[in-house]
């Protein structure tokens, strides 16, 4: 039996719609791991996160997040693309150091 969003709310167990669909979220989250792992694949795909960042939404470590991009023909992005992305990341470090 299918309860409908409208009835939680109607019977108080939320206080509107919105509140029982960022429960529904956060509840897929946590015992679906999966979910964090496509989320994590995808993100990393279309918006350029990095590996690390990645791992944390999946919930799993940096190593193990380099795995399931390999097992899903995800070519990883390590370190910069260009010599002057490269140049520009160790004038930065330099800096820092200075």
């Amino acid at each position: 039996m299918a309860i409908e969003l409208q009835e939680l709310v109607r019977f108080g167990v939320y206080p509107d719609t919105e509140t029982a669909v960022r429960e529904a979220v956060r509840v897929l989250w946590q015992e679906r791991p999966g979910v964090r792992i496509d989320v994590a694949v995808h993100r990393y795909r279309t918006e350029g996160l990095s590996v690390a960042r990645a791992a944390a939404i999946a919930g799993v470590s940096f190593d193990r997040m380099k795995e399931i991009l390999a097992e899903r023909g995800v070519l990883l992005r390590l370190g910069p693309e260009t010599l002057a992305e490269a140049r520009a990341e160790l004038d930065a470090l330099q800096r820092i150091r200075a």
